[in-house]
């Protein structure tokens, strides 16, 4: 069941994804920048609301799958389904197995959330420390990629979190965000928490980003993580490589923000991550089109990750 609301004040933006009236209802992010939600009730209609980006963004997909245990302990349908619906974002199978693994999975599935609001805010003030030291205190100017902010998890956001950290402290000049093609979560979605939390930025087409970070028009490059591999290589939307060969030409940093729980130690490097591959008509109509959903940063591109327990320098 969905509910709609005009387009929104940008500083009233509800939550990502809430459990109520055991349910589990979610901000509709196909409908962005409109206000919709959706109320998911079955593991069909999570599994489906997964696959069709309803909810998505790696901390929030390890949160909704962890509800989304609850919802298949009452039909008596195996998980794993759940587990299985996108395959490149570790942090969902993680979910699931930890709330299946437990007693009562409701109650873990709250814990789920909770710790990613907290893992947000450790991950967004470790993030703006280093890129003071590594930029100097003064007001920034960032690009990111994609949307890794208060909508792809609970609250805060992970790359966006590094953002509102520095906002905070007045050194945030300007973010440039990436449109991120094809279905334009950067146009739509951070474009629209950027505006709610009254950071200045412009969004640039995917093609001009290189060209953005080559004339000096930033200062650093910060983006999220779908899955890092035991030796640094980052999974990211695709478009995240182009931008990471930019930054190392330019001389400027490449800062990935992502929960430790994005760390993969069982992978052992991008080589062995599955790259999902979605539907052609995302592209294009009529013709065929190679159209993956991410790609690969190796780790000798990365300046740093920046987790809610550590900076590591791959």
């Amino acid at each position: 069941m969905s509910s709609a609301t005009d387009a929104p004040d940008a500083t009233e933006l509800p939550p990502t994804l809430r459990w109520r009236d055991d349910a589990l209802v979610l901000l509709d992010q196909t409908r962005l920048p409109a206000i919709e939600t959706l109320t998911v009730r079955t593991v069909a209609e999570l599994v489906s609301a997964i696959r069709r980006l309803v909810v998505r963004g790696a901390p929030a997909l390890g949160v909704a799958g962890a509800f989304g245990v609850v919802l298949a302990r009452r039909e008596g349908i195996d998980p794993e389904v759940i587990a299985s619906a996108r395959p490149t974002a570790v942090n969902l199978r993680r979910g699931v197995e930890r709330a299946a693994a437990a007693a009562d999975p409701l109650a873990e599935a709250r814990a789920v959330l909770a710790e990613d609001v907290a893992s947000c805010h450790a991950i967004g003030d470790r993030g703006a420390a280093l890129l003071t030291e590594l930029c100097g205190d003064r007001p920034l100017s960032l690009h990111t990629h994609c949307n890794a902010g208060a909508l792809a998890c609970v609250e805060w956001g992970t790359a966006l979190g590094v953002v509102r950290s520095l906002h905070a402290a007045g050194r945030v000049s300007l973010v440039v965000a990436d449109e991120t093609r094809p279905l334009l979560q950067g146009s739509r979605i951070t474009a629209v928490e950027l505006a709610a939390i009254g950071v200045a930025h412009r969004v640039v087409v995917d093609g001009a980003a290189g060209s953005v970070i080559a004339r000096g028009l930033v200062d650093a490059v910060v983006v999220g993580a779908d899955r890092i591999a035991a030796n640094g290589d980052v999974a990211n939307k695709i478009g995240t490589y182009p931008l990471a060969l930019a930054a190392a030409r330019a001389g400027i940093p490449f800062v990935v923000a992502a929960p430790e729980t994005t760390v993969d130690p069982g992978t052992a490097s991008g080589a062995e991550i599955e790259i999902e591959e979605r539907d052609p008509a995302e592209v294009v109509v009529g013709f065929d089109a190679w159209n993956p959903a991410f790609d690969v940063t190796p780790a000798d591109l990365v300046t740093a990750i920046v987790t809610d327990t550590r900076v590591w320098r791959p």
